[in-house]
Formats: C-alpha cells, structure tokens, sequence
C-alpha cells in the first residue's frame, strides 16, 4: 500500500531506498484521480504522459544528475501554458486553444525534473473565490462535497487535498492561492511580486497577479519557490537581484509580529476564526516572540480599491480574446463587430463580463479621477503603512479568510458577499510583498481554518523559515 506522502523529501527517501518508483506513484495518483472524480478537480488528465516519464525518470535512478524535484507529481492550474497542451483558463472563450509555449516557470519545474499530471480547474481567468464560475463546472472540497473548495485556485487546492498529486502550482492574484489552502488545510505561498516570472501565466490583474504553490508543508513550499523563481527576459517586472535560496537554519531569533486588532474584532469575522486567530496569537506569545498590536484604518478600503484596480486591468488584459485571433468564435455573423459582439457574449462567463464591465466602466472618460486614480492613491497609503509596519516588525499576522469554506451555491448571487471574503488576502497583493497561508485549526462544521503571515518584499526565505518552524 502506498502511503499518502506529505512532504516531497519523504517520497524520495523512500524511493533511493527502493520501497516505491515513480512510475508507481504516477499510478497511485492516478487511480486517486478516478475515486475523487466526483470533485470535478481535473480539466485534462496527462495520462500517458505522466506515465511515460515516470518511466524515464525511474530509467535514470541511478544517475548523479537527477533534477531537484525528480519524481515530484505536480498540477497546474488551467491559466499556465504548457507546450502543444490545451490551456483556457477555465473559459469557453479559448476553447480547444493550445499553448505554443510553456510558461517559465512550468519549464523550470520540468527542467527539475517534476512530473506533471494534468490540469486542474479554476474560475474563469482567476476571477472567483469559489472556482463555482467555471466553464467546467464547479470543483468541490474533498472534505465535505457540498462545500467550496475556495478560488481562484480551487482546483489545485482539492488536487492536493484529495491526494491526486505532492503539490500544485496556482495563481495569486488577491488571495486565490491563499484562500483556498485555508479552505482544504493546506499550506498556500504568495511571493512577492515579480519573484516568480508570470511569462506564460493568462493575465488577470498583471500589477498583481503571481504564480504560487498549494501544497501539504512549508519546505515543499520553498522548494517549488527556489525553482521557479528567478530572472527571466520574458517578464520585465522581474526582480533583478539574486535568485531565492532557503535555508531554514537562518531564522534564530525571536521575531516581532504586528497584528491588527481592528480586523480580528470585525463582525464579519466568524466567532471561531476570531477564537483560533487569538489562539495562534497565544501560541506566539508562548513561544517568546513579541506580538505588536497596530492602528489600521484602512480595512473598509482593500476590497473596494482592490476590485476597482483589478477590473480595470482585466478589461484591458482580456481585450485580446475577440473571437478572431484564437479560440471560441461565433460562426453566423455578417459583421467584424457583430463577430466580436456574439463572441465575447457568448464566449466568456457571467463573472467575467461582471468585471469588464466594471472595469471598462472605471476608466471611462470622466469616471476615471473619481475611481482608478482614487484606487491608486489607496495603494499608495497601503504601501507606505506597510512600510512603516515592517521598519519595527518582522511579519504581520491576520487570518487568511474571515470564515471558513461555505456551501457550494450559497454566495453564487450575492457577488459583493464573495468579494469580502478577499478581505484579508488582497492587502500582500496590492504592495507586492509574501505572503503564506498556514493550516491552523478546524472548524466546529469539520473545515478548517488558515492563518496568515506575511512579510516585506523579497524576504521569503524569513517568512518560509519561521513559518517551518511554527509548523513543526
């Protein structure tokens, strides 16, 4: 019997020690696909694939050099392109496309030698926090099928939840990595903004989108990091200093940690988040480390500035699906702009429109000062109390959702109820800084319930370090 591996060092002990070989892990995972099918994770199983390099890869066991995630089984989220396979974001509007290319960073877990399974399902172009607005229909969370497995990154969340792959690779673009492993109990890694090249990612918000890991611990977290991370002349909001290295031997210290008690007593905070956020607060205080608690006026502000700045760049990133150039099109139009009209009408989602709308709506002519450029200075107020924060303080703590996963359907019509749920994962997007969602309690209804830390830019390895060691 093959045991559920929690770490990737564990699968690989066990492989040099001859107890299991990569072709069959393949097929166990495989076979969890089949029994989990219910949870509607997979778009595209790579079947065959898999299999074959798994193969490939157990034909090289004895060789000195194996990639550093050799033999790792991974997922992608359905917005990263992956040459000569399809990619659609979850969206009829790029029906039966197929990447010309592959993303960065998925040719850099290749390059190490990692096996991708399939694609997982996701909301339409990254924009939920359900994965309930999808073209494939709605995935479920594997510890009660009647609950959301959160989004935008749902299906990568359930993949590794449901025991179908070590780790996948999501994106985040105001929690969608986040907020999904604290919905499934997993761990959920944001890096900072231009740490992970977003060549080949389906833009949503490209000021905030980044590329992440779900996975069971926070060393594979930092794993995947090491590997994707790093320059790359296809993305020129890269970070141009020195690749990301992990050592959890450099966090020795005590460290300093603000929190904000304005947004733990929010009524909107769920009575038992509230109690494991104050609890989690405990345990550091009982570990020696100094809890700072912090003014933060600005709560009633993220989501609304978050929104407006996001929809106006997804109206503008998503103006190149017009039906012409490359998927869905609407076949009976006598017209260019009847073409594009039925096409986009037809081809996109009714969350998707939502948001266009809304962000076409913010850069309209006489609409913009009053909308986008107030945004702008929000995120600039937001920047600099950030910075103040973290001149004193080693993290910021918050919880990763103000409640836990709800049942599928239960905000499908109340899109405003859904927005709020980002309100405490939006802030490390808006300034670009880390951000890890960590499994810390469960619920009285059986889900569980993630915690939040988030650090300054470019110090993942602090974050990952002392995050490994709250985790052990």
């Amino acid at each position: 019997m093959i045991p559920k591996y929690s770490t990737y060092k564990a699968f690989l002990s066990d492989f040099q020690q001859g107890v299991i070989s990569c072709e069959e892990l393949v097929d166990y995972y495989l076979s969890q696909i089949e029994k989990s099918k219910n949870l509607n994770i997979y778009i595209e199983v790579l079947e065959e694939e898999a299999l074959e390099q798994a193969r490939a890869l157990d034909n090289r066991a004895a060789d000195d050099k194996k990639g550093c995630l050799f033999g790792m089984v991974i997922s992608i989220k359905d917005v990263l392109c992956y040459k000569g396979h399809t990619v659609t974001g979850g969206s009829k509007i790029l029906e039966g496309f197929e990447s010309l290319f592959s993303a960065t960073a998925v040719e850099r877990l290749l390059a190490e030698d990692a096996i991708i399974i399939g694609r997982v399902n996701c909301d339409e172009f990254a924009m939920g926090s359900t994965t309930e607005n999808s073209a494939y229909g709605a995935s479920r969370n594997a510890i009660d099928d009647s609950k959301v497995p959160g989004g935008s990154s749902g299906g990568s969340a359930v993949a590794v939840q449901a025991d179908t792959c070590l780790a996948s690779i999501g994106s985040d673009t105001g929690g969608s990595v986040r907020q999904p492993a604290a919905f499934c109990g997993l761990v959920g890694l944001k890096p900072t903004y231009g740490r992970i090249s977003r060549h080949g990612l389906l833009a949503y918000g490209s000021s905030f989108d980044q590329i992440g890991p779900i996975c069971n611990s926070v060393e594979d977290a930092a794993l995947l990091l090491e590997v994707m991370s790093g320059k790359d002349e296809f993305d020129a909001t890269m970070y141009q200093g020195s690749s990301f290295t992990f050592d959890e031997k450099n966090w020795n210290k005590k460290a300093k940690i603000a929190y904000f008690p304005a947004t733990l007593d929010d009524e909107r905070v769920d009575a038992e988040v509230r109690k494991a956020a104050y609890d989690f607060l405990e345990q550091l205080k009982d570990g020696g480390h100094e809890l700072v608690p912090s003014e933060f006026d600005l709560l009633d502000y993220l989501v609304p500035t978050y929104y407006v700045m996001t929809t106006a760049e997804a109206s503008t990133n998503l103006s190149r699906y017009d039906g012409i150039r490359y998927g869905y099109r609407r076949e009976d139009v006598h017209t260019l702009d009847e073409c594009y009209k039925k096409s986009r009408t037809e081809g996109f989602g009714e969350e998707v429109k939502r948001r266009i709308l809304l962000g076409t709506f913010v850069l309209s002519s006489g609409f913009y000062d009053a909308y986008y450029s107030k945004a702008q200075k929000v995120r600039r107020l937001l920047s600099d109390k950030m910075k103040e924060i973290f001149a004193a303080c080693d993290f910021i703590f918050m919880p990763t959702s103000p409640i836990v996963a709800w049942d599928l359907g239960e905000k499908v019509d109340d899109p405003v109820a859904m927005y709020l749920a980002d309100i405490y994962t939006v802030t490390a997007n808006m300034v670009g800084i880390p951000a890890i969602s960590l499994p810390a309690a469960t619920h009285s209804n059986g889900m569980p319930i993630g915690m939040q830390l988030m650090a300054d830019k470019f110090e993942e390895e602090a974050l990952l370090a002392f995050s490994k060691l709250l985790m052990e």
